[in-house]
């Protein structure tokens, strides 16, 4: 689990258009790591497309942003070009991140109980440790605010 002021939990995960993401090898920079249920599904869409609309301003306030999903590298390739994307999707398809991050949760639709990933962001400033965090992310308006707390860093 994760703890504001803490070491965030370092990984490397394959990534869309290939090879791999580690946290830890993107500092300097402050991480924006969202975690998200599934590629091309409509809030997630709306999400990683607000999040390309201001990658440039997060890059801007020394920020890169990554969006993890259990979707293959396969998927997110496909998600990527579909909707032309501009932020980092990197494939946990083991859980194992998901799970250190806290994000890896049941969930309940139509009343079937089930485990799946719980929208969540979390901040990491450039020397790794987590600065902030927002569970079950309300898609509208959320990039925008990750941008507040990026520049407040």
């Amino acid at each position: 689990m994760t703890e504001i002021g803490a070491p965030a939990p370092d990984f490397t995960l394959p990534r869309d258009g290939g090879g791999e993401i580690t946290l830890s090898a993107l500092r300097p920079k402050a991480v924006v790591l969202y975690f998200y249920p599934k590629d091309d599904t409509s809030g997630c869409t709306t999400e990683a497309k607000d999040f390309t609309a201001m990658a440039a301003e997060f890059e801007a306030a020394g920020a890169v942003v990554v969006g993890v999903s259990k979707d293959s590298v396969k998927s997110h390739d496909k998600f990527v070009a579909k909707h032309g994307l501009g932020v980092v999707l990197a494939s946990d398809e083991a859980s194992d991140v998901c799970e250190r991050y806290g994000v890896w949760a049941e969930k309940s639709m139509y009343g079937k109980t089930y485990m799946g990933i719980e929208r969540s962001t979390f901040l990491i400033d450039g020397s790794g440790v987590l600065r902030a965090e927002w569970r079950k992310v309300k898609v509208p308006g959320h990039a925008e605010a990750v941008l507040a707390a990026v520049k407040g860093l």
